[in-house]
């Protein structure tokens, strides 16, 4: 491949905005480079080197004076200091305490904004100045929502993609598309219904989020449920049903059986997992099972009536 020289700011610019726009948050060299090839050598180096001269020469004082050195400490101030074996040289360090869950203080920041919104406005504000999460750093957008918040029928995916990052609004790519005829086949469309996701950020090239990035957001998505206050939830895709309905099977098992999502002051909601749009475009055969679970969505709109 031949290489593309770039002399002008402007040609650097429109580069490095093309890199951004498709997902790149790491540079790479032309050629591989091991790692742990270059790790080898020093950890040889380290394993090789003589003992320490200042510790041994601590041992060869303590053995030329006799045991009298220890005889004058007692057994109480021995055991003050944990870090000396018998002969009175340090010990190796111990080993440090494990730490915290990562994230952690960002998790419980996230729940007490969510839980402090009385309003979808308020909860919109708190999230949009919320810096807990890494992945508002590489979106262009805040993606909230889409819809008619007073609508009976909630929907909600797992993270945005590009389209969406862009405009701002979720599904609106051609898995959005795909939504609207879903919708539109049992007489509903976007004034009919509320569209968000688990996740408000688009993971950098559409990557899958952390488990950590998804905890900081549920309770952002969990209230807005619960604000929302919809009688119908329907999953799109396994994370959504996962997070939201607190288990770990797979969406082909989960999918087309109701569950329930409980909202935190108790309120329970009718759930319905399914398949996402974007895994039926990838699988076109599998349209039939989606189109069963929206036949299914309807019957119990119409029953809740």
């Amino acid at each position: 491949m031949t290489a593309v020289s770039l002399k002008t700011p402007a040609e650097l610019t429109e580069l490095l905005a093309f890199y951004a726009s498709a997902g790149v948050d790491e540079a790479l060299e032309d050629a591989p480079i091991n790692r742990f090839a270059e790790a080898r050598p020093k950890q040889a180096e380290r394993a090789s080197a003589p003992v320490a001269p200042v510790r041994e020469s601590r041992l060869q004082e303590r053995q030329s004076s006799g045991p009298s050195l220890d005889a004058n400490r007692t057994a109480e101030q021995q055991a003050s200091s944990p870090g000396l074996d018998a002969s009175g040289i340090p010990d190796a360090p111990a080993r440090p305490m494990a730490a915290a869950v990562p994230d952690e203080g960002q998790v419980l920041l996230a729940r007490q904004l969510a839980t402090s919104a009385s309003t979808l406005d308020e909860l919109r504000q708190h999230m949009a100045t919320f810096d807990g999460c890494n992945l508002k750093f590489t979106a262009k957008n805040l993606v909230f929502a889409d819809g008619n918040p007073n609508a009976e029928l909630m929907l909600v995916g797992e993270a945005p993609g590009r389209d969406e990052d862009l405009e701002g609004l979720p599904f609106v790519g051609r898995s959005g598309r795909l939504l609207d005829r879903m919708l539109a086949a049992i007489g509903l469309d976007r004034t009919s219904a509320y569209i968000a996701n688990v996740i408000p950020w688009r993971p950098p090239g559409n990557r899958t989020p952390t488990p950590h990035e998804t905890e900081i957001c549920r309770p952002f998505i969990e209230r807005q449920i619960e604000l929302v206050n919809p009688k119908v939830l329907v999953n799109l895709g396994g994370p959504s049903a996962k997070t939201l309905l607190n288990t770990t099977e797979g969406i082909l098992r989960l999918r087309g059986n109701w569950r329930v999502h409980t909202t935190a002051s108790g309120v329970a909601i009718p759930a319905m997992p399914t398949l996402h749009p974007a895994y039926l475009l990838r699988t076109p055969a599998h349209k039939k099972l989606a189109w069963r679970d929206f036949l299914e969505v309807k019957a119990k709109l119409r029953g809740l009536g």
